[in-house]
């Protein structure tokens, strides 16, 4: 595993890049300077970027956002969410259970992921009650996003109808702002615990990755995946054999600060050995 301080030498190994967005291009709020010009620089240099996000809404809503922060279209080759792999999935059916959900759609979730369902034939519900499945998109605005306990009664009135639930986003919790809160991920992992049907689509999952090198047009080979997440972002690109770079500054952040403003790289190599894991670099933040 390299520990470099720059992205720069890896730019130049590759021609195609995957990127997380939350925790390496922005932290939900504000979008990193740094990253921006990292951005510019490989567009620069002609290589093609996909970024690729287990964000719960479209992708045309989440660029309207990115554009916002002053992340422009034009820095970018293409995106991902896993909000719109979630609507193609509704919309075509890729097998059995899917295709089996029924018309009504009890949403957990805020408003502003609405857009998933947005088009297709189903109709929300107000209550567990009425639907045939549960679409999770994450903690809604009404209550602490920082606590399951806050979800669980809901969780379990939808286990007691027996609903089978959409996980449109699979991470487990993100830092919006310098804040620590959960993600529909962790509401999908209560549920199936307490013996809920759960499915999910985003990373890690390898089918999404199918898609992004579509787009790309690349080899996997050639292809690097940047990302701060191991359980999403650096085991999705180990399972379907692409090479990945972990950026510290992010989810794990917190776990690998030495105390002096750097990373204690000992504990990430011991990190990812234990998540049985070997990213082929890290970097402190994805800056050129």
């Amino acid at each position: 595993m390299e520990h470099l301080d720059h992205f720069a030498p890896l730019a130049a190994r590759y021609d195609a890049f995957i990127l997380d967005l939350w925790g390496v291009i922005h932290d939900g709020v504000t979008a990193f300077p740094h990253a921006v010009d990292c951005l510019r620089r490989l567009r620069a240099a002609g290589k093609r970027t996909l970024l690729l996000t287990n964000a719960p809404r479209p992708n045309a809503p989440l660029q309207q956002a990115m554009r916002g922060m002053g992340i422009a279209d034009d820095l970018y080759t293409g995106v991902l969410t896993s909000g719109e792999a979630v609507r193609d999935a509704l919309r075509d059916p890729p097998d059995r259970w899917w295709a089996t959900l029924g018309p009504r759609v009890f949403h957990l979730g805020p408003e502003r992921d609405r857009g998933v369902l947005e088009g297709l034939p189903y109709t929300r519900v107000a209550t567990p009650a009425e639907a045939n499945f549960v679409l999770n998109t994450g903690p809604d605005d009404l209550r602490d996003p920082t606590s399951l306990d806050e979800f669980d009664a809901e969780l379990r009135d939808c286990l007691r109808h027996r609903l089978p639930m959409v996980c449109a986003n699979p991470d487990l919790e993100v830092i919006r702002g310098g804040r620590l809160i959960l993600c529909a991920g962790a509401l999908a992992l209560h549920y199936q615990a307490l013996g809920g049907d759960m499915r999910m689509l985003g990373k890690p999952d390898p089918a999404i990755y199918d898609q992004v090198l579509q787009r790309l047009g690349v080899p996997a080979g050639r292809v690097l995946a940047v990302g701060d997440a191991l359980r999403t972002d650096i085991a999705g690109a180990a399972a379907v054999g692409i090479d990945a770079c972990w950026v510290l500054d992010g989810i794990h952040a917190h776990a690998l600060a030495d105390g002096a403003a750097g990373f204690d790289l000992g504990r990430a190599e011991a990190a990812a050995a234990e998540a049985g894991l070997a990213p082929l670099a890290t970097l402190p933040r994805f800056a050129w």
